[in-house]
């Protein structure tokens, strides 16, 4: 388990480096005319894909999240059990 952990936090780590280290996307030409223009709607309109583009990801995390709490608490009830099963036989020996 600690190996997963280790790998999903390398990966993370490399992923917001490259978002740090990366240069500005270029867009295409009639995208780059409308932002260097002074209306709102081109720049309003490049955040809104923006922001579908990274919902996703963000319900992904979310699920992941919730998926891997749950197999934690099944793993730590299942480790109780155990314990105490085992925690049975000695005291009836």
């Amino acid at each position: 388990m600690k190996k997963l952990m280790r790998i999903v936090l390398m990966t993370l780590a490399m992923i917001t480096a490259s978002g740090l280290v990366s240069s500005e996307a270029q867009a295409c030409p009639g995208c780059k005319n409308a932002n260097e223009t002074d209306s709102l709607r081109p720049r309003a309109y490049m955040y809104s894909i923006l922001f579908m583009l990274g919902m996703p990801a963000t319900v992904f995390t979310g699920f992941g999240i919730a998926f891997y709490r749950m197999s934690r608490r099944s793993m730590q009830e299942q480790l109780a059990q155990m314990n105490s099963e085992v925690a049975e036989q000695t005291s009836a020996e």
